[in-house]
């Protein structure tokens, strides 16, 4: 994998929060700026993979890579043979599959959470990677995060979620020191955020507080969202010029500082 390529890991252990939407539609955004993406979708209820692939036809899927990582093989298959174009280019989908939870223990008894990022640093031609994580503290968020140079925090402006964040960064750090001593945190990424309801605002202005990384724009809550999912098109093709595409944009270039 090139010295030029990022690898992020968008986690967050609560459900709900809008992990899929941020991954997708930050990779789509960086595509529209002609650069290489990969999404690799960890989650086992496989939204990335619907969002950007449809109902297209995957050969080989995440659940392949992992299954192939338990069986010793001399000639084993490149990381690229997972890859799955999608209908824009340069944006390519390493889907979900269907074996996840089924060989998770598997994998965790062989102690194989560090396959993963070996796999992606030996992979080329791509300027980013983005990785879909399950909402829980499981294999494969952990491999996630190991894998990761980053990891973005979805937060969604809600009092339960921020309590569980202080845990969360707790899990992250620890996962630093004993896996991934070079991980950082990259952000929280404000999302759904109504800018004039009093608690979203409150909320995010404790978390500012506290000194925690609020990255900017804090994207807002809309229907569209959820119109893209069931178009299964990112913004930037479905709603090009709406306003949560402009943040997600926003966004993308906050995080590559252009």
């Amino acid at each position: 994998m090139s010295n030029a390529t990022i690898t992020r890991a968008v986690f967050n252990q609560k459900g709900g929060v809008g992990k899929t939407t941020i991954v997708c539609n930050l990779a789509a955004a960086a595509v529209a700026r002609g650069k290489r993406t990969l999404v690799v979708d960890l989650d086992m209820q496989g939204n990335a993979s619907r969002y950007l692939l449809g109902d297209q036809p995957v050969e080989r899927d995440i659940s392949d890579f992992f299954g192939s990582t338990l069986n010793f093989s001399l000639g084993s298959t490149p990381f690229e043979a997972y890859c799955t174009p999608t209908a824009w280019e340069g944006l390519d989908v390493v889907a979900a599959g269907n074996e996840l939870e089924h060989l998770q223990s598997k994998l965790e008894a062989k102690q194989k959470v560090h396959k993963l990022r070996q796999a992606l640093r030996k992979l080329n031609g791509y300027d980013q990677i983005l990785i879909d994580t399950p909402p829980s503290f499981n294999f494969y968020s952990r491999s996630a995060l190991i894998a990761a140079d980053e990891v973005l925090i979805p937060f969604d402006c809600d009092d339960f979620a921020r309590q569980a964040l202080y845990g969360l960064l707790e899990n992250i750090a620890e996962l630093r020191e004993d896996h991934n001593e070079s991980l950082r945190v990259g952000g929280i990424i404000v999302n759904q955020f109504q800018s004039r309801a009093r608690l979203p605002k409150q909320l995010v202005e404790t978390l500012r507080s506290e000194g925690l990384p609020i990255l900017e724009p804090l994207l807002p809550s809309s229907v569209v969202v959820r119109e893209s999912h069931e178009a299964r098109q990112p913004l930037p093709w479905y709603a090009p010029r709406h306003r949560v595409t402009e943040a997600f944009d926003a966004l993308y270039r906050t995080l590559h500082r252009a």
